[in-house]
């Protein structure tokens, strides 16, 4: 092979770039790796000495070298006497190859849908582009935006974690247990600003709330049970039950949240959202609760409170959570940090009777055993350090001033459009004109770098209205709030335009 042949496939190989947020001598030994173990480099073959391959990806010789040495100390490469770098032959003939691609054999190809007993891809979800954050208008829910978390403090955290004693201890198999000082802050510090107050033996950690609802789906419910859900409702909630539980009972929701009727004595479980429904977000008032904790011990059910947005209240102080009222044991607790913290930390927590945490603790047990202890322990020591509660406060202010921007811009360019009376969250839910088909609107939106969430997906009825959407203002600027509402007003009109001029045609 020519040598500017060999430059091209060193250059082509190792496509270092300088944006990525790992060290170049990160991804060059990353690369290396990759090829090894893929047979692109073969073991009888130098590879290229540190001064040429430096020259070839115009990158410090001192950074190769350093790369090359950490893989020969782990066993990776080796070197010859006056020969240079080689691929380890004892680290190949480890390594598992490539498995060659299956072929029908006598009894020909596995009919998988056949034995597939569930199938969750094929239930109704909540979809965004994998790229949403590159929108000029990303209308998104349930994200944080960047520039409001602590960075400092959340490193200052990671940082206490890091130290020897700190490793050893998040490495060793905890098996079920949590970490004493999380579940510490989250009896102390989380619940009581719900006026809930709760038992160490009645905290369970979960994987973010949807693992809290996941556990009770599997603990509680069979295909004989009756659930009651929201609708419109968290559709993630409606996928977990109904995936084991066949008897969901849609209960009505108006601009008061869930309405209490004698629907409710139907159900076995209900499960609601009353500081913020999902999605309308509107809170459930005092009244309502009171009635509807008397009807379930009336009634024999319990009711699963997803608390998961209940610290966003910008004209009222936030009324505690139906938890606090309960005096009869009958809710079950479900609590999330995704809106306050960050969603990608996945934290949660399920508060219930001791019998109730023991079984989902010994079932998490059989599931992931624990969350991760390390995450564990640097959330605990941000809400230890008062962190948690300064950014709690930072998020308040920033998402009063955008709910109150997007509030005018929807008063301003969509005057015809309703919205639920909300005092909180980080969302409008939205309901434009009669004829306006929200999915096919956000399909022509994506095309003027807007993103909104239709609405149809959280109705649990197959004809369900087309014209609501959500329109999330926890991850937009505020200076673009204005604009993207301006313009998704124009594309509005311009759909309903185009149907009158379809229906005129029609005639």
């Amino acid at each position: 092979m020519s040598i500017r042949a060999q430059e091209t496939m060193w250059k082509q190989l190792f496509e270092l770039t300088s944006f990525s947020s790992t060290s170049l001598q990160q991804q060059l030994r990353e690369t290396l790796v990759n090829a090894i173990f893929a047979g692109q480099i073969a073991s009888d073959a130098p590879l290229p000495s540190s001064r040429e391959l430096a020259k070839q990806l115009g990158i410090s010789r001192n950074t190769v070298v350093l790369a090359y040495q950490r893989l020969v100390d782990e066993g990776i490469l080796t070197t010859r006497q006056r020969s240079g770098y080689f691929v380890n032959d004892e680290i190949l003939e480890s390594h598992v190859g490539q498995k060659t691609s299956a072929t029908a054999g006598e009894g020909g190809q596995l009919d998988w849908p056949r034995r597939l007993k569930l199938k969750p891809s094929q239930q109704r979800n909540i979809v965004k582009p994998a790229d949403w954050q590159d929108y000029t208008y990303p209308f998104i829910y349930g994200q944080l935006d960047p520039a409001l978390f602590p960075i400092n403090d959340w490193r200052e955290c990671c940082r206490q974690t890091l130290s020897v004693k700190a490793i050893h201890q998040a490495a060793r198999d905890r098996i079920d247990i949590d970490d004493p000082l999380l579940v510490e802050q989250i009896q102390s510090r989380i619940l009581p600003r719900r006026g809930v107050w709760a038992a160490r033996e009645e905290i369970l950690v979960t994987l973010g709330a949807q693992q809290a609802l996941y556990l009770l789906a599997q603990l509680l419910t069979d295909r004989s049970t009756v659930v009651g859900i929201e609708n419109p409702g968290y559709v993630d909630a409606r996928n977990i039950i109904s995936s084991i539980c066949t008897h969901l009972i849609p209960l009505a929701v108006d601009e008061h949240g869930l309405v209490v009727d004698q629907r409710l004595a139907m159900c076995d479980y209900l499960y609601v959202t009353p500081s913020h429904q999902a999605p309308t977000t509107v809170t459930l008032p005092m009244e309502r609760r009171q009635r509807l904790l008397d009807m379930s011990a009336r009634d024999d059910f319990l009711i699963i409170e997803d608390d998961y947005e209940s610290e966003s209240n910008y004209e009222s102080a936030p009324i505690p959570a139906l938890k606090s009222l309960d005096r009869n044991g009958r809710v079950i607790y479900v609590g999330s940090l995704s809106k306050t913290l960050a969603p990608g930390f996945r934290l949660g927590y399920l508060v219930g009777s001791p019998e109730l945490i023991r079984e989902a603790r010994a079932l998490r047990r059989l599931m992931v055993r624990h969350p991760p202890a390390n995450n564990q322990r640097t959330i605990a020591l941000f809400l230890a350090l008062g962190h948690h509660d300064a950014l709690i406060s930072r998020l308040n202010r920033a998402y009063k001033e955008r709910w109150q921007i997007m509030r005018e811009a929807l008063d301003r360019h969509l005057p015809q459009s309703s919205r639920m009376p909300v005092f909180g969250g980080t969302c409008y839910w939205v309901k434009g004109p009669p004829e306006l088909d929200a999915t096919a609107l956000s399909l022509s939106a994506r095309e003027h770098g807007i993103l909104i969430e239709p609405g149809e997906v959280f109705f649990m009825q197959p004809d369900a209205p087309t014209n609501y959407f959500r329109l999330g203002f926890s991850y937009i600027g505020t200076d673009r709030i204005e604009p993207g509402i301006a313009e998704l007003a124009r594309l509005i009109e311009q759909q309903g335009s185009a149907s009158n001029h379809c229906l005129v045609s029609n005639r």
